[in-house]
């Protein structure tokens, strides 16, 4: 394979790399170039040929490793790649930890969890066995708090430790559909500023399913005692994990049942939880080491390679199983277990990539009958390749008794051998597309508002294919930037525009589909985001669950744009596409100022009893000019009732109303808290937009506003950022760059700079 050409690494990848993977100095210059650091990851991991053959070529199993990695054929997760061959040496990204019914252990799970974070890899937890909040405690006489109170524990502990110091902590957190507080856990991330640690997941079971079908109460019982606790109806209880899903994207669904149908070594445990992505279903104590493969690669005149793919294939398993040989775990129990069970996760990027290199649209019958023949090639491979290992090697010490030891079968080294894991940071330095999801766009946009900082990046599949149809221009590009998809943009083929789909232009039934066609031949569980429209109901969430369920997935996300908080404006309508205000129209504001194209202004937090609103106040050179209030929860009434009041106040504002009016007619609205709500006591949505304006007021008389500059705001909605990136609540965001967030398996992650908020 040393004649393949070395994919050029493009600014972002070199981006991500110096931030996160390159070594550095005490004074944290960067001292390592890629090369560098895919020869210091294939010599290291290659070293564990020793251990089985004293007299192996090393260096040639290391040129093997390196030119797969340096190729981007293959790349290994993120973990391994930080930290192979340095004093670290903790090459995992997946654990799970017991968490068991006692202080001693809950809080000994704490003590783990640091050390792994420390270490720089994801916690997974159910906290299942954890008895109900008022649950007597005998050795106390006290009552339970419950599983949740425990949950931001763990969460605590997460903030403060920060992972082998590039990133945060992630965790999941499991609780079974027929616990007790399951409610009290399907609500706990309803409010965004809660358990921010953590994705949060549902155990849902088979009976549960059958009750919600049948519409029939459901049994919740106490774990502790083994008692039923309450009966609930299952289609209530079903009706509120989708309401909540529908809000923000969580709780995700895992199906228990599922996962342990495939559970390759019942006889050592039961199935209980995962990795904080969902898609690495894991013992207690256990953990598992990914890395991805790049299908984009994996293209030859028109077809698949499945000789390249084979070799691929081959190499990898080799190289994760030598990954558990040199891997530094972190606790001894994690070392006896991942040893004893040794299950490895062989997975696939660039997809999207395979199938446009193809001619295939992403949502087509075609585009599921390749993922069902690659999947299945490299799931039945890995297995070849680990059976090949075993006789070299021997078999994992736990496979008497696996589902795999059975008369006339040959052993395996590995317990798994594939998972579909996502691929955010990796993707960006393979310039793939990630994991098993469409493209997010074709054009992104980076922007940072306070240098004005802005580049416009072209996926090169696409800008090659416009360019041979002779339609590239600049103005087509920022068109399609604006409107985030190819779909509405005339002048495109059709055939283009049907194989360039996005994520939000496919509809949910061809998410689940592609997920399902993976699934079917994989060992763990898939990452796969279901990408839904603003617009989407409740409704379309629970057919998605459903469909899930029944073509045999293992688990499922969601996520309905612009449904979480602090999010930015990446796509806004082109000026040429604005729509002309006609001469009756501008009659009823012929008597308030113009808006000017640029104006200064703040945005403030206010804390009511229906949740954060955001107060955004602009001026223009003769003051306060208009006011936006955007509900930090999108969508309802009170949201819309906010949004309409802020508009009315910039109405009266442009008209020369005094704002001190404004205030005297506002202030002291009351709704459902007449005493008050927070530090302000604010009493209603219109109290809090008034005490807003009035604080600013009050910060202008005291000339604090005028020695701090300003940044220019944006017309929508917008928050600022710390480094002076502009949010605002219709699509996802980078805290970082500001660039487009996409959401995958659980997680958030920025193509443009590499951010992720657990991988």
């Amino acid at each position: 394979m040393g004649n393949i050409d070395t994919t050029h690494i493009t600014e972002n990848a070199m981006k991500v790399l110096a931030k996160r993977y390159l070594r550095k100095d005490d004074r944290l210059n960067v001292i390592e170039t890629p090369t560098d650091m895919f020869k210091r990851v294939a010599i290291n991991i290659a070293e564990a040929e020793r251990v089985f053959d004293p007299d192996i070529n090393v260096d040639e199993v290391a040129a093997s490793f390196f030119d797969i990695i340096d190729s981007f054929l293959f790349l290994p997760n993120s973990p391994t790649l930080m930290n192979a061959g340095r004093e670290l040496q903790q090459l995992s990204a997946c654990f799970v930890l017991p968490v068991d019914d006692s202080m001693e252990s809950i809080f000994d799970g704490v003590k783990n969890t640091a050390l792994i974070h420390k270490s720089g890899g994801g916690t997974g937890f159910s906290f299942s066995r954890i008895r109900p909040k008022n649950d007597v405690v005998q050795s106390t006489k006290g009552a339970s708090s419950g599983p949740v109170s425990f949950m931001t524990v763990f969460n605590a502990a997460t903030e403060v430790i920060k992972q082998g110091g590039t990133r945060r902590g992630a965790n999941m957190g499991i609780l079974r559909v027929d616990h007790p507080d399951i409610e009290d856990f399907i609500l706990s991330k309803q409010d965004n500023d809660m358990l921010t640690n953590f994705n949060i997941s549902v155990g849902i079971t088979d009976y549960f399913m059958e009750c919600v079908e049948q519409d029939k109460d459901f049994p919740l019982v106490n774990p502790h005692s083994k008692t039923v606790a309450k009966i609930v109806s299952a289609s209530k209880l079903f009706d509120t994990i989708v309401s909540l899903a529908w809000n923000n994207g969580e709780p995700g669904i895992i199906f228990l049942d599922q996962i342990n149908r495939y559970n390759p070594t019942p006889l050592v445990g039961e199935l209980e939880s995962t990795n904080p992505c969902g898609e690495q279903p894991l013992l207690p104590y256990e953990s598992c080491n990914l890395g991805s493969i790049n299908l984009g690669k994996m293209v030859s005149h028109g077809s698949v390679d499945y000789e390249l793919l084979e070799k691929v294939v081959h190499l990898s398993v080799r190289f994760l199983d030598n990954v558990i040989e040199k891997n530094n775990f972190p606790l001894k129990p994690i070392k006896e277990m991942t040893q004893n069970n040794r299950k490895i996760g062989l997975g696939v990027m660039g997809f999207a990539d395979m199938l446009i290199k193809l001619n295939v649209p992403y949502n087509s019958e075609q585009a599921l009958q390749i993922a069902d023949e690659v999947m299945s090639f490299i799931n039945k491979t890995s297995k070849l390749a680990s059976e090949e290992l075993a006789l070299k090697r021997g078999p994992f010490p736990n496979f008497k008794g696996s589902i795999y030891d059975e008369e006339g079968s040959n052993p395996l080294r590995n317990a798994t051998t594939t998972t579909i894991a996502p691929t955010g940071t990796i993707s960006i330095l393979a310039n793939a597309s990630s994991g098993i999801e469409p493209l997010f766009a074709v054009v992104f946009v980076r922007k940072n508002v306070l240098d004005d900082d802005e580049m416009i990046e072209v996926h090169p599949l696409f800008e090659k294919v416009i360019r041979s149809e002779g339609i590239y221009s600049e103005n087509l590009i920022k068109k399609i930037a604006s409107a985030g998809s190819l779909q509405k943009i005339q002048g495109i083929p059709d055939y283009i525009k049907n194989l360039f789909v996005t994520a939000h232009d496919i509809s949910p039934e061809w998410h689940i589909k592609m997920q399902a066609a993976f699934q079917v031949h994989t060992d763990n569980a898939v990452s796969k985001t279901v990408n839904l429209p603003h617009e989407a109901t409740k409704e379309d969430v629970e057919k998605i669950y459903w469909s899930a369920y029944r073509s045999g997935c293992k688990g499922v996300t969601v996520y309905r744009n612009g449904s979480r908080e602090k999010q930015v404006l990446n796509i806004v309508p082109a000026e040429e596409d604005q729509p002309e205000t006609n001469d009756a129209e501008a009659s009823k504001y012929s008597s308030t100022a113009p808006r000017p194209t640029e104006v200064k202004g703040v945005t403030r937090e206010m804390i009511t009893g229906c949740g954060k609103i955001y107060v955004t106040m602009n001026e223009n050179e003769n003051g306060l000019f208009e006011v936006f209030a955007n509900m930090g929860k999108a969508g309802g009434c009170a949201s819309s009732q906010t949004e309409a009041i802020g508009r009315l106040v910039s109405l009266a504002l442009r008209s020369g109303v005094d704002p001190e009016a404004i205030v005297e007619e506002l202030m002291g609205i009351s709704c459902h808290q007449p005493s008050g709500f927070g530090n302000n006591k604010i009493r209603s949505c219109a109290d809090a937009i008034a005490k807003a304006i009035s604080l600013h007021l009050e910060m202008q008389e005291n000339e604090i506003q005028q020695s701090q500059p300003r940044p220019p705001q944006p017309l929508i909605y917008p928050v600022e950022g710390t480094n002076g990136d502009v949010f605002n609540f219709s699509r996802g965001a980078c805290p970082e760059c500001g660039g487009v967030i996409e959401h995958e398996g659980g997680c958030a992650f920025c193509r443009c700079c590499g951010y992720s908020d657990c991988l």
